[in-house]
């Protein structure tokens, strides 16, 4: 009996065994990985197929990398906060229809509002990622707070129309 409990110990040892070099296998695979994709370039005089892709032929001339970022016809600032109150203010205020799409209104508090089709102030809050506005149309915006991410600057309490 004791020989059917030695083999049946010797047998869980194994399977465990087995099992654990099985399951971690993965992760000391992933810690020893050689990407060169996440390497830097080997630099020196002799060429090879990696040093070489970048390289131009005397006489060819190299071409031009593309272009990162935005061209100056696409640049945009992002209005949050009193800044992108005061840009729907202005949108809105010489507008004749009613409701959301309709005349703003800017209240002697400084928020701005718009009257429902009851009548009645409906408060606008900006939306919570900002408005995208071409950067030459957000310059006049550049001193309240919300342009571009800041925190500082003016809010709308000093536009507000005298009591």
């Amino acid at each position: 009996m004791d020989k059917i409990v030695l083999k049946g110990k010797k047998f869980t040892q194994t399977v465990a065994l087995l099992l654990t070099t099985t399951l971690s296998a993965p992760i000391f695979a992933s810690c020893a990985s050689s990407d060169r994709a996440n390497q830097p370039p080997a630099y020196n005089n002799r060429p090879t197929a990696e040093n070489t892709v970048n390289r131009t032929a005397p006489g060819n001339p190299p071409r031009p990398q593309a272009r990162q970022g935005l061209s100056t016809g696409q640049k945009v600032a992002i209005l949050a906060g009193a800044a992108a109150l005061y840009y729907l203010y202005n949108q809105h205020k010489n507008k004749q229809e009613q409701g959301a799409t309709g005349k703003y209104y800017l209240s002697k508090n400084g928020r701005v509002y718009y009257r429902d089709a009851s009548g009645r102030a409906q408060w606008v809050t900006p939306p919570p990622g900002g408005i995208r506005v071409p950067e030459e149309e957000a310059r006049q915006y550049q001193d309240f707070q919300g342009y571009n991410g800041r925190t500082t600057g003016r809010d709308l309490t000093d536009l507000a129309p005298a009591q």
